[in-house]
């Protein structure tokens, strides 16, 4: 593990894009914190004339879009080294700004919707042509008239984000920054399990190194399971409140309705998972019979499939593949990509405290995206380095053809977007290799991200609806609640009981380091994404120049539709069960040809 200074500079990110300096960065807070006090002069007229609504409306967005920028700039320094408090205060400063200008303009939604109708909106429109970039988001404001208050009201919730937040900012600070994460001894060597340590180390070949670590990195996890379960109850009381205060009638409810998806979706995805889940343990035996083992624990999931296949590659190498495998797109969408990794928007290596994971930050729409990784130079990071290259496409393509109002696409839509280009990547990798072992981690991995973005997504969401339900009954929710209901549940997927897979009982604590149950049911749609993506997928590869066209389009919509119609005009209907089905039957195929060439090697 690196310290920052030692990465050489084409591995990093150039922040300098967005603000040349911190000062520069601060003059312009300080010139947005001055020019957002001109939003007050709207209120009470701000449906006078449509010129007037027009005005108000491009003042909201250009101020909008600035703080965002302030606000990703702050947001992406802190990610560089979570240790540096500079950052993480520029960050909280830009909270209460954001805070402060939500109050300033709590006005303008009560005024909206007490003095339009779709009447008046299209009349506006029609007198004033700028307001067709507002017109889905006039209309969206109507349906949701039921769940917003007076000005009153709003000024309480605007100020209540002050507080909202607090759970995910205390939980990333501590886990990324001041968490004591264990060490272990390897090879000889002491390794510090951190979050990419963890990662690298749990895909040990050797078995007992694997076990150790998930020994070790979930025992520690689990000294601190009060601390843990403070932070995510009190995250869970904060979605509470906000769905008590706009009149849902449960937290699912709320935040499914931004993007105006049925629950009915997130119910049946849960469903429709649970009722396969003998094909998952299908998977989970094919993973056991090749790893040679009698019975697979959970410390067995992410070992290489293959043993005498290494597949490792240089970041020049992952790079090469997947420009190589995103030919299906089109020259236009490769030369963009290109300038992805050349012209520095992208920071590929871990180094002390550094934020964990990886992300596509398409919020700086003046500029262009940005990804974070923490390449360890596996296969799967290949495969992670393609899938945020999606998201940044999809910004990129975005922010090109939409007006900012209209840029800041759901994440129902985002993830199809990134599990796409894995499609693309698997499809490329098995093209080019006919060697029977490199097939077979080329499968794999294939198998691999079913599991984690299928199933164990799946899973995941499950568990979020779990414990909302509970603290809305007003249940209490400790540490040691969610160590027992998660341990229940992953037995569950995993067929425990059926010794399909042994979870082992320091599983409990695995909760406890997922940032995504602070988004507050955010990853099932990184299932339903997966399910999407292999239907469409499976048109752009087989079918004509128009599904290309219509998929290309997709990426250039941003939010001017809601996302189940966004995906329709795809060629993908979520209403049906028609790509769950799909995606069960590629993984059952998949699975078959694994069996097919294991049998060939005489395993």
């Amino acid at each position: 593990m690196k310290v920052r200074d030692e990465v050489p500079d084409k591995y990093k990110w150039n922040l300098e894009d967005i603000y040349k300096t911190d000062d520069v960065w601060k003059a312009e807070k300080e010139r947005i914190q001055e020019a957002m006090q001109q939003m007050g002069k709207y209120k009470g007229k701000l449906t006078q004339s449509a010129a007037t609504l027009l005005e108000a409306l491009e003042l909201n967005t250009s101020l909008a879009k600035e703080m965002t920028r302030l606000f990703s700039y702050a947001s992406m320094k802190s990610d560089q080294d979570t240790r540096v408090t500079k950052y993480a205060g520029m960050k909280q400063e830009l909270q209460q700004v954001f805070a402060q200008y939500s109050a300033l303009t709590s006005y303008l939604e009560p005024e909206l919707l007490a003095s339009l109708d779709e009447n008046k909106i299209s009349q506006f429109v029609s007198q004033a042509k700028g307001l067709e970039v507002y017109q889905f988001y006039l209309k969206d404001l109507l349906r949701k008239r039921a769940h917003r208050g007076s000005e009153e009201v709003e000024k309480v919730m605007a100020y209540s984000s002050l507080m909202s937040g607090n759970a995910s900012t205390i939980y990333s600070t501590f886990f990324n920054a001041e968490f004591p994460h264990p060490e272990i001894e390897i090879d000889g060597k002491a390794v510090r399990l951190n979050p990419a340590n963890f990662a690298l180390y749990r895909e040990s070949k050797d078995r007992n190194v694997r076990k150790k670590v998930f020994e070790t990195y979930f025992g520690k996890l689990h000294e601190f399971h009060r601390t843990f379960g403070a932070q995510l109850s009190g995250n869970i009381n904060a979605a509470l409140f906000a769905t008590k205060a706009r009149n849902y009638n449960s937290t699912l409810e709320r935040a499914l309705d931004a993007d105006n998806i049925p629950t009915g979706v997130y119910h049946n995805l849960v469903k429709n998972v649970n009722d396969n889940l003998a094909t998952f343990h299908r998977y989970l035996n094919l993973r056991r019979r090749m790893l040679g083992v009698d019975t697979l624990h959970y410390y067995d999931l992410y070992a290489p499939l293959v043993e005498q296949v290494d597949l490792s590659y240089t970041v020049e190498e992952a790079i090469e593949h997947v420009l190589k495998s995103l030919k299906p797109l089109g020259e236009d969408y490769i030369a963009v990509a290109k300038r992805a990794f050349n012209e520095r928007w992208i920071d590929m290596y871990p180094n002390e405290g550094k934020r964990s994971g990886a992300y596509s930050n398409g919020s700086v729409y003046d500029v262009h995206p940005y990804i974070l990784m923490n390449y360890n130079g596996k296969y799967n990071d290949v495969s992670t380095l393609t899938h945020e290259l999606g998201h940044t496409m999809h910004s990129y393509l975005t922010n090109k053809k939409q007006h900012f109002a209209n840029a800041n696409y759901s994440i129902f839509v985002a993830e199809v977007a990134s599990t796409f280009n894995e499609e693309l990547l698997n499809d490329y990798m098995l093209k080019q290799i006919k060697d029977d072992r490199t097939r077979l981690a080329i499968l794999g991995n294939y198998l691999e991200g079913a599991k984690g973005t299928l199933f164990r997504q799946t899973q995941f969401a499950e568990f979020e609806l779990m414990i909302h339900d509970k603290a809305a009954k007003g249940e209490a929710l400790t540490g040691e609640d969610f160590d027992k209901m998660y341990l229940e549940l992953t037995r569950k997927y995993y067929g425990h009981d059926k010794n399909v897979c042994i979870v082992d009982d320091n599983v409990k604590s695995e909760w406890s380091y997922i940032p995504h149950f602070y988004y507050n049911f955010y990853v099932y749609q990184y299932a339903t994404s997966f399910t999407a993506s292999t239907a469409l997928s499976e048109k752009v590869l087989k079918g004509s120049k128009s599904d290309l066209e219509k998929y290309l389009n997709f990426l250039s919509s941003g939010s001017t539709k809601y996302p189940v119609d966004l995906l329709k005009d795809a060629g993908v209907d979520m209403n049906t069960s028609e790509p769950f089905d799909l995606t069960i039957a590629k993984i059952n195929k998949v699975i078959d040809e694994m069996e097919r060439i294991l049998t060939r090697l005489g395993k």
